[in-house]
């Protein structure tokens, strides 16, 4: 009997609107969670985003070329002698901007800047501004500028790790982190010391173990 009064208890219509209302809130949860979920990758999505920069010569030979989304380098080769082709039929006088959803997709656009023997190129969605793209390319070229005093194609063949280093300072991740031409040569300026100690300490250790083995 004590067994069945003990069923009756659990199966009581109070006792079974707590668990109801336990598990509403338990659903609510998750359905707010998953909204949340949703929120942040909507979020995600619609935050701003550089797509490539690619820097390349008169001729269509790539010197810097960085995709921020994947692309097979057989699509990445195609879309440099594409973006090639376009810019060395237009004009001189013509704008910077282009239109670029035939080559790189929907929501493409693309800015570039003319200098001597190379083109800069920045490609990138919609949410960026053109104005500030083309404000971007100048930083980058000051500050290789600063470098380099007065970089040319063969400063960008012959020191590619150090052009990728500033370029991180820039631009990380298809975001945008500093447009200080200032600020970024501090930046590539203490990696510079931290690479030459690290050097320094590579060439004490050499020689300590070459005067042991003596």
């Amino acid at each position: 009997m004590s067994l069945q009064r003990g069923c009756s208890r659990s199966l009581s219509p109070r006792t079974t609107a707590v668990s109801t209302s336990v598990f509403e809130d338990f659903k609510a949860c998750i359905s707010e969670e998953a909204s949340c979920q949703t929120i942040s990758e909507i979020n995600l999505k619609k935050q701003k985003m550089i797509r490539a920069v690619l820097v390349m010569n008169t001729q269509g030979r790539p010197r810097i070329t960085k995709f921020y989304e994947f692309w097979p380098v057989e699509k990445q080769h195609e879309a440099i002698r594409n973006v090639f082709s376009v810019l060395c039929s237009r004009a001189e006088h013509v704008s910077n901007f282009v239109d670029a959803e035939s080559i790189f997709g929907p929501d493409s656009r693309l800015v570039y800047k003319h200098f001597a023997t190379l083109y800069f190129v920045l490609i990138f969605d919609s949410s960026e501004n053109e104005l500030a793209m083309l404000d971007l390319i100048q930083v980058f070229v000051e500050t290789l500028d600063k470098c380099f005093r007065n970089v040319c194609e063969l400063d960008i063949v012959f020191n590619y790790s150090k052009i990728h280093a500033i370029l991180d300072e820039i631009i990380f991740g298809g975001q945008v982190l500093e447009t200080s031409s200032t600020e970024v040569m501090k930046a590539v300026e203490e990696i510079t010391k931290l690479e030459a100690a690290s050097n320094a300490i590579n060439l004490v250790s050499k020689s300590v173990s070459n005067w042991r083995s003596r």
